[in-house]
């Protein structure tokens, strides 16, 4: 197991060019991936220099970055803004939980915050390092028990975890006030057709620049073309105004998302990904000879689809009168889906003709292309493997493979698969009398929740309905993978309910995200595709399922991030058991004990279930069922203390009453008795939620819950302390010797 702090140091080129080819620039989606928060830019500002040094790049303190080509008469100017919404650390609690402010501090939609919580994210130090980290959210299984729950839409309700118990911790790992946060994201492909995810729409200019300057030797156009990169647009267009004052082009071209100016009883009419180069102008800068009408001239020259569009004024405010954009201006960009959230689309074939219609204008000969991939790889403990394995509930084969291949080889060659899809491994003669100890199961799931296609649309999009329950705003606004029969994936986003972008009111924030495990209405997936035909090319099926994509982060000390530790952790927990007592093979002479990796509990405890129905029809039903799964946690800031009251990192722990069982005390005080002649760290509680033994207690068994403490259930924010998996482990060896 490893423990201690994960960091990746930022500002190097390899950033942009990891996965690059030789001659290529980065694309949207790998500029995606770098965190630039309004105002501290200053990682992607280094890389975009190192991709130019070639060019002789210019920059100033506020870390606009330019390169110019030719000389005299016209001066152009073609600009875009590289900077994106995020947070600051504001302040630091004494038990570790960072507090944040916004940046820009008005919000720039009404679902910003709210799509942030339970999400994995990177606090970026001064010394440049991204320690992994969560926001908190609240926990899926304490729904019915709590009073006043918190709505999470509001910067009030915001703390970042990263894994510390203290002020002090916070300190050490090096974060400090003002340090930027930002969502994790990484390089995603939506279909066949494009990029998704966060500041995929404050980058698309970027790429499209980066491209450009590449191929400026081969341009036609006189006099003087300068390409900028440009700081903090989120908070007033403050590196534009400042570029602007020094520089007093003749024209400019300002390349990034285009708001449209609509009369205010305008329908609303959205531009989709695929619709071509959009080119934004106020009535007065469309008309004939303009620069808007010289660039759709150029891009129809090259059949490059364009379409002009009455665009909103640039603003730069602030406290004193701004730099004036020249007299010919226009902003040129590509229709982005849901911008400014987790699932922000653009067509990879948009962005390929915005290329063309630069070079176009500045008489550059059309070649080459767009693209880059990203990759990598490492050896994995058990819990990274298990965690990072899909499986949504009835798809459990990936993980019942890890499983499998993570048990010694005695007991993989002994593990059957029943009916139901559960891994079975018994141990011990199995011979029962008077003096033979109690039959023993041990159970825990193998699935996590997810979606599955019901039907493809005639607009290419599916339709999906929940394995399993979890917050709707955790999920949907947020890529997601297809997973095909054939084992491969499709990139698509879950796209949100109607009304999500309503307009802020005063005083409150806009959209309200329902405290419900279950959508209000249809949910939709979006594959980049506009007819069914296109979607099936793609591979999709109805019946083809879905997850949140997922990764295992560690955080500070022993504690992690990962979604679907429910229960992949108690998955953990028995491999690790099952090698401990018997590495050589199976050594339980004169005991029964029986260790199950369980399916579809998600859906309602079904694998326990059938395990259980066919144990009662042949005799074999166990004494005491060990159900190990999560102990959903109230160890936040989020949630009461009412109940759920186990601290991660303190210990496994006995889940005494739940919603599906109660343990009898007994059991209970034998369990903390096992743990604490063994030196195991133990606790117990009332939590929420089932667990897979109570199907169990019908036929006869005792259901005794064991768990680890959990927070942020059923999320991608979940966050656990891996010495609790530890001694979890322990005391399941324990009990399989001496119960």
């Amino acid at each position: 197991m490893k423990t201690g702090m994960q960091a990746a140091v930022l500002g190097t080129a390899g950033l942009l060019l990891a996965g690059t080819a030789a001659g290529q620039t980065p694309s949207v989606g790998q500029l995606s991936s770098i965190p630039a928060v309004t105002g501290h830019e200053q990682a992607l500002t280094k890389g975009i220099r190192d991709e130019l040094k070639n060019f002789s790049p210019k920059t100033d303190n506020l870390g606009n970055v330019w390169v110019t080509f030719g000389e005299g008469a016209p001066h152009r100017l073609i600009a875009t803004a590289i900077d994106e919404p995020g947070y600051v650390v504001s302040g630091i609690t004494e038990d570790g939980f960072l507090r944040v402010q916004r940046l820009p501090q008005a919000a720039p939609n009404g679902v910003f915050d709210s799509l942030s919580f339970a999400q994995p994210v990177w606090v970026i130090t001064r010394a440049g390092k991204k320690l992994n980290g969560v926001f908190a959210g609240l926990s899926v299984h304490l729904e019915p028990g709590r009073l006043g729950t918190p709505k999470m839409n509001h910067l009030d309700e915001m703390y970042v975890d990263i894994g510390a118990a203290s002020a002090a911790e916070v300190r050490a790992a090096g974060v400090d006030l003002l340090d930027p946060v930002a969502l994790q994201r990484t390089d995603f492909s939506v279909g066949k057709s494009g990029w998704a995810g966060t500041a995929t729409g404050d980058r698309f200019g970027c790429a499209a620049l980066l491209a450009l300057a590449r191929r400026m030797k081969e341009a036609k156009a006189s006099g003087t073309t300068t390409i900028a990169f440009v700081t903090q647009q989120w908070t007033g267009g403050r590196g534009l105004n400042r570029l602007l004052t020094e520089m007093h082009p003749d024209e400019m071209i300002l390349v990034g998302r285009i708001a449209e100016e609509k009369a205010p009883d305008a329908k609303a009419n959205t531009i989709a990904p695929g619709s071509g180069v959009l080119i934004g102008a106020g009535e007065k800068d469309a008309a004939e000879g303009s620069l808007a009408a010289a660039l759709k001239e150029a891009g129809e020259k090259e059949h490059v689809p364009v379409r002009v569009l009455t665009a909103k004024a640039v603003g730069m405010a602030g406290y004193a009168r701004g730099a004036e954009l020249p007299a010919r201006f226009a902003q040129v960009g590509v229709a982005t889906l849901y911008p400014v959230t987790p699932v922000e689309s653009v067509s990879w074939g948009d962005e390929g003709n915005l290329q063309s219609l630069l070079k176009a204008y500045l008489g550059i000969t059309e070649t080459g292309g767009i693209g880059g991939s990203m990759g990598g790889g490492a050896e994995q403990s058990t819990i990274e493997a298990l965690t990072e394995a899909y499986g949504a509930s009835s798809h459990e084969e990936g993980v019942r493979k890890v499983v499998l291949n993570r048990l010694a080889p005695w007991a993989q060659k002994m593990a059957t698969t029943d009916a139901a899809g559960n891994l079975v491994l018994h141990l011990g003669s199995g011979k029962k009398d008077a003096k033979t100890p109690p039959s023993i199961v041990f159970m825990a799931h193998m699935d996590e929740i997810g979606y599955e296609v019901k039907k493809i649309e005639d607009d290419g999009r599916l339709l999906v309905s929940g394995l399993g329950g979890g917050y709707p705003q955790y999920f949907l606004g947020h890529v997601a993978l297809i997973h095909l029969a054939d084992g491969s994936s499709v990139g698509g986003v879950m796209e949100l309910p109607g009304g999500w972008d309503q307009p802020l009111a005063a005083g409150r924030p806009g959209f309200e995200w329902p405290l419900s495990l279950r959508s209000e209405g249809p949910v939709y997936v979006y594959v980049g595709t506009s007819s069914k035909a296109e979607t099936e090319k793609l591979g999709i099926k109805e019946g083809d399922w879905l997850t949140i994509p997922k990764k295992y982060r560690q955080l500070l000390g022993t504690r992690a991030n990962a979604r679907s530790f429910d229960d992949r952790v108690g998955c953990a927990a028995l491999v690790a058991a099952v090698n401990a007592i018997a590495p050589g093979g199976p050594e339980l002479p004169g005991r029964d004990v029986t260790f199950v990796w369980s399916t579809r509990e998600e859906l309602g405890l079904e694998g326990a279930a059938a395990y259980a129905e066919r144990a009662a029809k042949e005799g074999r039903v166990p004494d005491f069922v060990f159900a190990i799964d999560t102990f959903v946690s109230s160890d936040s800031p989020l949630e009461v203390k009412r109940f759920g009251d186990a601290e991660i990192g303190k210990g496994f722990v006995v889940r005494a009453v739940d919603n599906s069982n109660v343990v009898p005390p007994e059991y209970v005080n034998r369990v903390v008795q096992l743990a604490r002649e063994n030196n195991i760290p133990v606790q117990y509680g009332v939590t929420g939620g089932g667990n897979d033994g109570a199907v169990f207690t019908r036929f006869g068994s005792v259901d005794v819950a064991l768990g680890w403490p959990l927070r942020y259930s059923h999320s991608p924010g979940e966050v656990i302390d891996t010495r609790d998996l530890d001694g979890l482990g322990k005391i399941v060896a324990a009990i399989a010797k001496n119960w």
